[in-house]
């Protein structure tokens, strides 16, 4: 079995470890995890430890062991995204994670390294997955749209076709994003939004239709 450890711990973790469980060709070897001690056992059913932190990692590299970083910044998408490039982990090491009750076109989408795509999300033909990229459960990606790398979509988002999320971007629990429109690199939609227009980057916007709440510091 594929040895797997996952930066982070509850919700986007167990998510990641609840799908490699379902895949069956996963050793969950725990979490690395920069704020609950080693030790700590993590979720209310299925317990997983925290094995160490994230300066770790380079030690693990040698131990043929793969990576799956279960972060999400939530108005610290830059600062998070710079931490994993900063890990300098190889991303043939990332473990990619897609259900198989995920929808994807065969043969007709470019997914990259250490994806998650959770039960029911779908793919539409044409839709570019950067590394690192998180699309959770009962999502729609319309067709020639692209994800930037470490882009996050939370459950049941709906992104029309012909649309660039950004690098870091977050987009909210049933939003919903027009086609032909991009997000900028580390911007958040929040939750319910509809987002009808270009969002510039470093941006917070909410609401339907969605209008700017506040820039980024």
């Amino acid at each position: 079995m594929i040895k797997l450890v996952i930066l982070g711990g509850s919700g986007i973790g167990m998510i990641a470890a609840s799908i490699a469980n379902d895949l069956g060709y996963y050793r969950i070897m725990g979490f690395l995890n920069d704020v609950e001690k080693a030790g700590t056992l993590i979720g209310n059913y299925n317990k997983i430890p925290v094995i160490g932190t994230t300066s770790d990692v380079q030690s693990m590299l040698d131990d043929d062991v793969y990576f799956f970083v279960g972060y999400v910044g939530m108005k610290r998408e830059e600062e998070v995204f710079n931490k994993i490039l900063n890990l300098n982990i190889p991303r043939n090491k990332f473990a990619t994670l897609i259900h198989p009750r995920a929808i994807i076109p065969k043969g007709f989408c470019e997914i990259g390294n250490g994806v998650l795509i959770a039960p029911n999300a779908q793919l539409s033909p044409d839709t570019n997955i950067d590394d690192n990229c998180i699309i959770l459960g009962n999502t729609i990606i319309g067709h020639n749209s692209k994800l930037k790398r470490f882009a996050h979509v939370a459950a049941s988002g709906h992104v029309g076709a012909n649309v660039v999320l950004g690098k870091g971007v977050h987009i909210g629990s049933n939003a919903t994003l027009r086609e032909k429109i991009s997000i900028g690199d580390f911007s958040i939609v929040g939750s319910g939004s509809v987002v009808l227009n270009d969002v510039p980057e470093n941006t917070i916007v909410v609401g339907n239709p969605a209008r700017i709440l506040k820039k980024k510091e």
